[in-house]
């Protein structure tokens, strides 16, 4: 009788099928680097900004606020897990919702602490493809998730922006309008864009065909793009219980425009988790609202406990969850003889 172990998928194997095998050593110093260049930027801040009172802010975060931001966070891992299972179902992949968020909470997981050039996007991609045997689609389902939670940053950070425009900087309100213009633009002229790539050959002919269909009916994503930005504003909200509970009074609004720029330069893969790049935005937005430097500081190490918190809750299913066999090796199975009969 074949053996029916369960084992989890080796996203490094899947990986590294159409290209170059990825030295271990490489991926561990990559890791440390990320995680290194972090804790440098966070210990340069608290050098820079009076430690001591920012660890006492830190300390002085009352209990029952954390919990409820770390409960709207859950949340909004329950929201994305429903708007990428709306997503996978455009190109043909259909499965229980549970299953989506499972899968949502172990890539939460791998990208906080499992280390390797993938994140938790390809982690997703890997236990979603290989048990529907369509890779390339769900690649294609991660990538229209991350890209309509991109859309809705860019469009609430201008919107947040229009209330705030005389008090703030000029530049920074010409470069978010900007850039939510131009993302706007180029939702609208998606179809073009895929006329244009199915033209092409290679490569870029097989990508534009993975995601053609979210191209060729941008329409299709609007669903997605408001629960993304209803998702921002849940994240918003948390972040503004934690300032409550540090006894801050700092107005909701000012989370709607931080709190996506905060996760723009955070998802910039340089650092662990977005660890240093988050804090030093704090401290430039929030510094711009007449926060100090040190309630910033703080403010952006709580959100970052918080996440992680939440991302280390993925060690439950990740330990429990084995890689599902293909639909194609299922079949194989079912029709062999057993050999003990």
């Amino acid at each position: 009788m074949q053996s029916l172990n369960r084992q989890r998928p080796d996203p490094e194997t899947d990986a590294n099928q159409e290209g170059a095998p990825v030295s271990p050593r490489h991926q561990y110093a990559g890791f440390a680097l990320r995680a290194g260049l972090g804790l440098a930027v966070v210990g340069f801040m608290l050098w820079r900004f009076n430690p001591r009172s920012i660890v006492a802010l830190f300390a002085r975060e009352r209990i029952e606020y954390f919990c409820a931001a770390y409960v709207i966070y859950i949340g909004g891992l329950l929201l994305s897990s429903w708007r990428w299972q709306l997503l996978a179902a455009i190109v043909g992949i259909r499965d229980r919702y549970l299953r989506f968020f499972r899968y949502y909470l172990i890539g939460s997981f791998t990208n906080l602490f499992v280390p390797g050039l993938i994140g938790g996007d390809a982690a997703r991609s890997i236990y979603l493809g290989r048990r529907h045997d369509k890779i390339a689609a769900a690649i294609a389902s991660v990538v229209a998730d991350r890209g309509s939670g991109i859309f809705a940053l860019f469009w609430l950070a201008a919107l947040a922006t229009l209330p705030m425009a005389s008090t703030l900087p000029r530049s920074l309100v010409f470069t978010v309008l900007g850039v939510g213009a131009v993302t706007f633009v180029g939702f609208l002229c998606a179809p073009i864009i895929n006329h244009f790539f199915s033209m092409t050959s290679g490569r870029l002919k097989s990508l534009s065909d993975t995601i053609a269909p979210y191209l060729s009916h941008p329409t299709s994503l609007i669903p997605a793009i408001a629960m993304s930005m209803l998702l921002q504003t849940m994240l918003a909200t948390a972040q503004w219980v934690l300032a409550l509970g540090l006894g801050l009074s700092i107005p909701l609004r000012v989370f709607l425009l931080c709190m996506p720029i905060a996760n723009a330069f955070a998802s910039i893969p340089v650092t662990l988790n977005g660890l240093g790049l988050r804090e030093a935005t704090y401290l430039v937005m929030l510094g711009l609202a007449g926060v100090s430097h040190s309630d910033a500081v703080a403010l952006g190490l709580l959100w970052f406990a918080t996440t992680a918190l939440a991302g280390f809750t993925g060690i439950v299913p990740f330990m429990m969850t084995g890689s599902p066999k293909s639909a194609r090796n299922a079949r194989n199975v079912a029709v062999q003889p057993d050999a003990s009969a």
